[in-house]
C-alpha cells in the first residue's frame, strides 16, 4: 500500500473540480441511507482530485423520500429515484439512472466507499484513446480497518505506512470500471432484475467483456470500511446471487438480446 499509493497518489481537497458542461469523464454513484453519507463525502473528494482530465459526478439517490440533496457539494449533480423503503436497494436501476443523466462518452460507475488515485480517470480516459471500451483499472483494492477509515473521515488523513485489514488483487467486476456510453448501450446496460446485494456486477461483466475490454489492472483503491451488507453474509443464498447463478446458464449474448430488446425506451 505504501508503495502503491507513493505511486499513484490519493488526495482529498476540500476544493471543486473545475466546472464544465463538456466532461470527459462522468462518475456514476448509485447510494442510499444516511449511514455511507461520511464515506461518499471522501470519495467525492477524491473524484474532485482528479488531474488532468475534465470530470463530473452523477450521484443517484434510490430512497422514498430525496435526504442528501442539501448535503452534497454543489458541484455534484443529483438524481433522485423514488423507491419504497421495503424494497432492497438496486444498484442496477441507480447505474441505469445515472448513465441517463451522463454528459461524458466514457463513464465511470464508482461506489460510494472507494477512494480514487488523482490520475484514476485520466488513465480510464488514456485506454479508451487506445480504443479499448470497457476498462478495469483496478490492481489491489486495500480494505481499511474501522479506525483507519474514521481517522480519514475525520481527519482527510490518509496514513500509506498503516497496515489496511485486507488486500483483494485483481478484482474484476465490482466497486469501480469505466466503460463508453455506445458500449454501455450495446450490451443492454445493468440488468434491473438484480435487487438487493450481490450478482449484477458479475453479470454485468460477463456480457462487459464482449466488448473490446482492458483487464490489466495497474491502480490502488482504498476502500473505506463499513459493517457488511445484511445479504452479504449469506453468500449465495442470497436472492441476488441466486439469480446470477441461473442467469450464468445463458449464454451472454442471449441475455444481451434480451436486455436490449427491454431497453430501448430507458437508454
Amino acid at each position: 500500500m505504501r508503495r502503491t499509493l507513493r505511486d499513484w497518489p490519493i488526495t482529498l481537497p476540500a476544493t471543486a473540480p473545475a466546472a464544465t458542461t463538456t466532461p470527459d469523464v462522468t462518475f456514476v454513484i448509485g447510494h442510499r441511507g444516511l449511514e455511507r453519507l461520511p464515506h461518499l463525502h471522501r470519495v467525492l473528494q477524491s473524484i474532485a482530485a482528479q488531474v488532468g482530465v475534465a470530470v463530473e459526478c452523477v450521484l443517484v439517490e434510490q430512497s422514498p423520500e430525496p435526504l442528501i440533496a442539501n448535503r452534497l457539494p454543489a458541484w455534484v449533480r443529483y438524481v433522485h429515484t423514488p423507491m419504497a423503503e421495503t424494497l432492497g436497494y438496486s444498484r442496477a436501476a441507480a447505474f441505469n439512472a445515472g448513465m441517463r443523466h451522463a454528459r461524458a462518452r466514457l463513464l465511470i460507475f464508482h461506489d460510494n466507499d472507494m477512494l480514487l488515485p488523482r490520475e484514476y480517470a485520466m488513465q480510464a480516459l488514456l485506454r479508451q484513446r487506445d480504443g479499448f471500451e470497457v476498462i478495469n483499472l483496478k490492481r489491489f483494492v486495500f480494505y481499511l480497518t474501522d479506525r483507519q477509515s474514521t481517522r480519514i473521515q475525520h481527519t482527510g488523513e490518509i496514513d500509506a505506512d498503516d497496515v489496511p485489514e485486507t488486500v483483494v488483487q485483481n478484482l474484476e467486476a465490482g466497486g469501480s470500471f469505466a466503460i463508453t456510453r455506445d458500449a454501455y448501450r450495446a450490451i443492454g446496460g445493468f440488468d434491473e432484475g438484480f435487487i438487493g446485494w450481490g450478482g449484477e456486477d458479475n453479470e454485468f461483466w460477463e456480457r462487459a467483456i464482449t466488448r473490446r475490454a482492458w483487464v490489466w489492472g495497474y491502480l490502488p483503491i482504498l476502500h473505506l470500511w463499513h459493517p457488511p451488507q445484511p445479504e452479504k453474509v449469506r453468500g449465495a443464498a442470497s436472492p441476488a446471487v441466486a439469480r446470477y447463478w441461473r442467469l450464468t446458464r445463458i449464454p451472454p449474448a442471449e441475455r444481451i438480446r434480451q436486455l436490449v430488446g427491454q431497453s430501448g425506451e430507458v437508454f
